[in-house]
């Protein structure tokens, strides 16, 4: 590994905690970070971190060297970027993350015609459907649906898309069917929400003759991943509210019924983040020209 990689895998360690962690996102067992990371301690002459059985937390040297290390390789990566402008061969890593929804079918589906294309490069994704740094997790990209808050990062907006309530047949007839939004407050339906850990006070926006309107819904079921929510709705357990794209193929086969058709939830944006100066690299272009010309479509399914 050269000394370069090692600032990388520094770096990564201490943005995600651990060695093993920071080593497994580099692609290396435990035991090579490990030596990674003694070797550059050896090279230095210092502590770069305080070791417990429980913890693992950088020295003040460690700190210092962090920041420098940091502004090492955003240098190295831009002057790469620029002088990859001159080639007609994007190469090198993308790191993407992704919602578990669009990410397994509309992006992850991509990622091997995406390399058959430009075959230098490689993608590393993640899917989570939490909110994520992308400086601190060192992502490329970051796609997403819904709002991307504030941010300094630049903006791409894809589309936006469509959003439906449903639930399964099952349910409806053990609870029926809400005939008004105000059915599913206070108790009177059982919604199934996204949430994690520091989520906002939750509410789900829906299209009324009046305009967009907030309904503060309340469920027995909650989690952080959106595909949990669809099978606990395919089971009978409630009223989700998801990206129609998502649930399309269960709409069309009747395990799921649209609810409230002429108050459908407001539609969300999908698109990507990334930090400005991923402008210059060809293959982040690339990457998001090609999820964005042919992962688009598959957005818009008809029903």
């Amino acid at each position: 590994m050269s000394y370069i990689e090692s600032l990388r895998l520094f770096i990564r360690v201490v943005d995600l905690g651990s060695i093993t962690s920071g080593g497994r996102d580099l692609r290396l067992t435990p035991a090579v970070a490990s030596k990674r990371i003694k070797e550059l301690e050896a090279h230095l002459g210092v502590r770069l971190f305080n070791r417990t059985t429980r913890s693992l937390s950088p020295t003040e040297v460690g700190k210092v060297f962090y920041g420098e290390a940091r502004k090492v390789l955003a240098t190295l990566d831009s002057a790469e970027a620029r002088v990859a402008n001159f080639s007609d061969h994007p190469r090198g890593v993308i790191r993407v993350t992704a919602p578990l929804g669009a990410g397994r079918r509309i992006i992850a589906p991509l990622v091997p015609q995406f390399v058959d294309t430009y075959p230098e490069t490689e993608v590393r994704m993640r899917l989570s459907d939490r909110k994520v740094d992308i400086m601190a997790d060192g992502l490329d990209v970051a796609f997403f649906i819904g709002s991307p808050g504030d941010s300094t990062l630049k903006l791409r907006k894809i589309m936006d898309c469509d959003r439906v309530l449903c639930a399964a047949p099952s349910y409806l007839a053990e609870f029926g069917t809400p005939k008004s939004p105000e059915d599913l407050m206070d108790g009177k339906a059982n919604c199934l929400l996204l949430r994690f850990p520091r989520s906002p006070e939750y509410f789900w926006v829906l299209q009324t003759p009046d305009g967009p309107r907030k309904f503060e819904v309340e469920g027995k079921y909650d989690a952080d991943d959106g595909d949990v929510l669809t099978a606990w709705a395919l089971d009978g357990r409630g009223i989700i509210n998801k990206p129609r794209f998502d649930v399309a193929d269960h709409l069309r086969d009747g395990s799921l019924v649209e609810v409230l058709p002429d108050t459908p939830p407001a539609p969300s944006m999908f698109g990507c983040l990334y930090p400005h100066k991923k402008l210059l690299d060809p293959k982040i272009r690339a990457f998001v020209d090609f999820i964005v010309e042919r992962g688009a479509p598959r957005l818009d399914p008809e029903i």
